[in-house]
């Protein structure tokens, strides 16, 4: 079973939340759409920039603490090297199990 990093932004260079799932379709739809009381919902983070497809969850774990500890600016040239135009990835369907 396939598991992934993500980055959610709410806008251009806007507030950033790292997270891990083991199905992304799902986990982006429930931020989308405020399922769950919690940081995106109260900061409206929204939009899916990043995301990474490992083949084990420890792999996308260990990633994802490791993003959190990284700078912003970090995060940002991330993001920007591989959606330099801040696409909505989730909405470009660009998400493959």
């Amino acid at each position: 079973m396939s598991a992934y990093v993500y980055i959610l932004a709410s806008k251009r260079n806007g507030t950033l939340y790292v997270g891990v799932t083991n199905n992304i379709a799902r986990r982006i739809y429930e931020h989308k759409n405020d399922l769950h009381d919690g940081f995106t919902k109260k900061y409206k983070v929204h939009i899916l920039v990043y995301a990474e497809r490992y083949d084990d969850i420890r792999d996308a774990i260990i990633r994802e603490k490791q993003l959190k500890k990284w700078n912003r600016a970090w995060k940002i040239r991330l993001i920007e090297e591989s959606n330099p135009d801040w696409r909505d990835l989730y909405e470009d369907n660009l998400l493959q199990d």
